[in-house]
């Protein structure tokens, strides 16, 4: 009886010839594995092409709800935002998926997982780390990596095999979804110059015609409720990406450094998450006092580096991740978003309407009106800054006028010796 090997599949174009290849170049069974991370599909299709390319075992496993709940509310709490700007759409999703397709190792016998990830992409450092991590037993295969096949050669062993797929030569994006969001590559897209064209766009399809606005609640850190009606995480994530995304917004077009030491352009729409950070983050800054806020700001970076790199199952984010819940334990309350009117470009063409914070409340909030008013009402002890600030600047003043002293010195030794010369 052959080995068994637990793939990673997505039903794309690498993951379906990875399939057959494994299969007839390695002799392995192959025991497909899908995860429904919210990216939805027609997942009998999917089960079929596993089938057709091979695999003596194809499956969906739903995770959906346990995305959200262990791995995207985490990194909302944390704000994650890899170089100031990703939200991780695919990395979050890698440790998940890792996690399930050990499960089906251990319960099929398996003695190793692949993954259908390029030798130059970051998906190979997430799926092989996290798996390390979790089982140093299981080997780990990459066929993608040995196979040696371009894009085009792909399409045309997957019509030799009768193996149904979506891409195409003419057609030749990759695209990466889930809840989180959806990221685009390959193809023209490749060219940093040239401008992304508007049929990669699904999420952020400009749709809306007129501005509203919505209020989203908080509980320590996590969405709980949209205009006062609870819901459970992926459904408000799914909801809010909704209503912004129609507005278009959420675009990303970035050149971003990958892991392994190259620069990409990447595209993406991230509408839910990026205006759930925004409203998270802006909720945040009226519940945390300013120390802590600012060694939370100095950590997320670290956060989204760690998550980035295929390190979700380290000690160092569990520790990280420890910090961000307590910081998260009273950012508690609601955030108004509002959404204004699309554009039109002369040609007639739409352009995204503006998202952004209309307001903030919170029964944990720290502004004090009465303290920051200008007005009447006024609680503030002015009479009290007068001493603060002269103790505030003692130290700059001691050091400016001891330098101006310094300095005068050396201006009438350099005065004495010109007249001595002279």
């Amino acid at each position: 009886m052959a080995d068994r090997i637990v793939l990673a599949y997505s039903g794309g174009l690498d993951t379906s010839v990875a399939v057959a290849w494994l299969r007839q170049k390695m002799g392995y069974e192959v025991i497909a594995v899908a995860a429904d991370v919210g990216q939805g599909g027609d997942w009998d299709a999917l089960i079929a092409r596993a089938r057709a390319a091979g695999a003596v075992e194809a499956m969906v496993v739903d995770c959906t709800d346990e995305y959200a709940r262990d791995f995207l509310a985490p990194a909302l709490r944390a704000n994650a935002l890899y170089e100031g700007r990703y939200p991780l759409v695919s990395a979050l999703s890698r440790p998940v998926i890792v996690k399930h397709l050990v499960e089906a190792a251990r319960r099929f016998g398996a003695v190793a997982v692949a993954h259908g990830c390029t030798g130059k992409g970051n998906d190979q450092v997430r799926f092989e780390v996290s798996t390390a991590s979790l089982a140093p037993d299981l080997d780990i295969i990459a066929p993608v990596r040995s196979w040696g096949m371009t894009r085009e050669q792909c399409v045309d062993y997957a019509a030799a095999e009768g193996i149904p797929i979506e891409t195409s030569k003419g057609s030749p994006y990759s695209i990466d979804d889930n809840l989180w969001g959806r990221a685009i590559e390959c193809g023209v897209l490749e060219d940093p110059w040239a401008s992304p064209p508007e049929d990669v766009y699904e999420l952020t399809a400009i749709t809306a015609t007129e501005p509203t606005e919505f209020v989203i609640s908080f509980e320590e850190g996590v969405p709980v409720a949209l205009g006062g009606v609870p819901m459970g995480l992926a459904d408000i994530i799914g909801e809010v990406g909704a209503r912004v995304g129609s507005y278009g917004f959420g675009r990303l077009d970035m050149v971003e450094n990958r892991r392994v030491g190259i620069k990409s352009r990447e595209v993406y729409e991230c509408p839910a998450s990026l205006a759930l950070i925004m409203a998270h983050r802006d909720l945040e800054s009226v519940t945390l006092e300013r120390d802590l806020a600012h060694e939370k700001m100095r950590l997320e970076p670290r956060y989204a580096d760690l998550v980035y790199d295929g390190q979700w199952f380290s000690p160092l984010r569990s520790a990280i991740d420890a910090f961000m819940g307590d910081a998260n334990r009273r950012v508690t309350g609601e955030v108004r978003i509002v959404c204004e009117r699309p554009g039109t470009r002369p040609d007639g063409t739409p352009t995204p309407g503006n998202v952004s914070v209309g307001g903030r409340r919170s029964p944990y909030s720290l502004y004090d009106h009465d303290l920051a008013t200008y007005g009447e009402g006024d609680s503030f002890r002015h009479e009290d800054s007068e001493g603060f600030v002269r103790l505030w600047g003692l130290g700059l003043k001691t050091w400016a006028a001891r330098a101006e002293g310094s300095a005068s010195k050396g201006s009438a030794s350099k005065d004495s010796a010109s007249k001595g010369s002279a």
